[in-house]
């Protein structure tokens, strides 16, 4: 019993110990985190935790924005968080904000993660025209942006069109000129290629330092009015007070340094007629912000022409032997980015070369092959060259012979259709004497036929008269000169001594018997020699020398082939005429 009650009280005490919490959302310019507060704590402890968080060390510069009824209010330190005037839904959303401005951002950012917010909150102002900034101005701060966000521009990864989803100009800019996406592309590009080997600390900076020399950057406006009722802004910044013309937010008509100021204050009797719609409690609202922008930016003026303080330089010399650090490691880098890359190029050389050896020993090989083959079909063919050369020098001799053989050949040739044409034109002589001696044959025969019946008339008579008278006409001899003949056709011997007529009936029959197989001998002997005549022709034909044909040649072809008169004819006549040769 006494241990339950023991157990009880412990966990009532338990209970009672835990404290109540609400949760918190943070937003800073490129993450959001989430926090458990306890109800207890004040600004300086949630603002605390975030820095811790963020590994933040310079929290002078930032603040805890937060929005309640469009008006834009900032977390006091020394206050409860859920005493100030925000949502009460959770989780209560806060924004980690630069509050402050340097004046020299190089000199005065001494950490990394300080630079980072303030260029992303700077760009952000830009991009959203809080801060005006000319167009080649935003084109070279556009450009940084590209180096810090994408490094060391490179033309075989950042290829046109790499930026069309980026956001890194001002509408204004944009809607101003006449220009296409990829022509503003190709501005910020060239500007781009130029930051190389800048880090990303590097290229932020370079941003900031631009930036901080713009009309309106770290400036906060107040609208207000003097005591004549003039609607005026108040500028206040790391520099002083500034008061503006209401259309002219660029340069201010008087400028109150903060060196030249002694005391800021307010009162709360005598309200400053902005707007007499605006209410008592956003009237304080806004002068106790102007106040603490005042009272903040004139301690940070006041303390930048203050020797640092211990922890100031701690961080300064943490942040030199950071840097050297990171320059040390950036050459390092450098370095083995430059040995990679000749690495790599000799590497992708030897690769080239390498390749190109492959080739070439491909090729070698391939050519190897083919002269091995050649030189098979070379030696394959020397092997058949050498025979054929065997082959043709026998042949050369065998041409040789037979040349002379040819040659011989062709002299006999010459000769024999020489004599052969001597022969043609003796067998045509000798065919036109015969034709000329069947016709005075035949002229003979038809005059012995006169005669014989003359005789036979004059044997009648004689035989009535004279029976013991005999008659015996005499002929003188003929002796013609035969002509030559060729040795196939035979000779006929003309010559008679006398002529004994027997005036019998036998006689005369033997007679006519003999006139008639002479006729007949003869007519088979013409034939014979006209088939010779052809064939011989035919021989010489073959033999004939175009070339050398003479105009008679020429002439005597084209009557034969028009079937003309020729001597060859004159053997033909005695069929047409029908006659009968007899021998003598």
């Amino acid at each position: 019993m006494a241990g339950a009650i023991a157990s009880r009280m412990s966990f009532s005490s338990l209970k009672r110990k835990q404290p109540k919490t609400f949760t918190v959302r943070i937003v800073t310019m490129d993450a959001e985190m989430e926090f458990n507060c306890e109800m207890k704590w004040k600004g300086k402890d949630l603002f605390d935790l975030v820095c811790r968080t963020l590994g933040l060390r310079e929290t002078w510069f930032f603040g805890l924005q937060y929005t309640i009824k469009d008006t834009v209010a900032w977390l006091k330190m020394d206050k409860k968080v859920l005493e100030h005037d925000v949502s009460k839904e959770e989780p209560v959303t806060f924004h980690f904000l630069a509050k402050f401005y340097p004046e020299n951002a190089e000199e005065e950012l001494v950490q990394e993660i300080t630079q980072h917010l303030f260029f992303l909150q700077v760009k952000k102002q830009i991009l959203d025209e809080k801060i005006y900034c000319p167009p080649e101005a935003s084109v070279l701060l556009a450009s940084y942006a590209v180096q810090a966000k994408y490094g060391d521009y490179d033309p075989t990864v950042h290829k046109r069109g790499f930026l069309a989803q980026e956001e890194l100009l001002p509408k204004r800019v944009i809607n101003l000129y006449q220009m296409t996406p990829e022509m503003w592309e190709e501005r910020i590009t060239a500007w781009y290629a130029e930051h190389r080997g800048r880090a990303r600390d590097e290229a932020e900076m370079e941003y900031l330092k631009i930036a901080q020399d713009l009309e309106m950057y770290g400036v906060n406006y107040f609208a207000i009015r003097n005591k004549k009722g003039t609607e005026l802004l108040l500028g206040v910044d790391a520099l002083g007070l500034h008061i503006y013309d209401p259309e002219n937010r660029l340069t201010p008509k008087i400028s109150f340094p903060w060196n030249e100021i002694r005391n800021i204050s307010y009162s709360d009797k005598e309200q400053d007629p902005v707007s007499k719609k605006m209410n008592i409690n956003k009237i304080f609202k806004v002068k106790n912000r102007i106040l603490q922008l005042c009272i903040g930016n004139h301690d940070l003026f006041m303390r930048r022409r203050k020797a640092d303080s211990l922890e100031v330089q701690q961080m300064k010399a943490q942040a030199r032997e950071e840097k050297a650090r990171k320059q040390m490691e950036r050459q390092r880098l450098a370095r083995e980015k430059q040995m990679r890359e000749e690495a790599e190029r000799t590497r992708d050389e030897l690769e080239r070369r390498l390749l190109q050896l492959k080739e070439e020993a491909t090729m070698a090989n391939e050519a190897l092959m083919r002269s091995e083959e050649t030189a098979d079909l070379l030696a394959e063919k020397a092997q058949i060259t050498e025979e054929e050369a065997k082959l043709l020098a026998q042949k050369a001799a065998e041409a040789e012979q037979e040349m002379q053989r040819i040659k011989a050949t062709a002299i006999r040739t010459e000769e024999e259709k020489r004599l052969m044409e001597q022969k043609v034109l003796e067998a045509e002589v000798l065919a036109l004497k015969m034709a000329e001696e069947s016709e005075r044959r035949a002229k003979e025969a038809d005059q012995l036929k006169q005669d014989l019946q003359e005789a036979r008339e004059a044997e009648r008579r004689a035989k009535q008269k004279l029976l013991e008278i005999a008659t015996k006409p005499t002929y003188p001899p003929m002796n013609p000169i035969p002509a030559p003949l060729p040795p196939d056709i035979p000779s006929f011997n003309l010559i008679g001594d006398s002529l004994s007529f027997d005036f019998k009936d036998t006689d005369m029959k033997r007679l006519s018997m003999e006139i008639e197989k002479e006729k007949v001998e003869y007519m088979e002997k013409s034939k014979h020699l006209q088939e010779q005549l052809n064939e011989l022709k035919t021989e010489i034909e073959a033999l004939k020398l175009k070339e050398r044909e003479t105009a008679l040649d020429i002439l005597h072809n084209e009557n034969s082939d028009r079937g003309g008169s020729s001597k060859h004819n004159t053997i033909k006549k005695p069929q047409a005429q029908g006659r009968r040769p007899i021998c003598i």
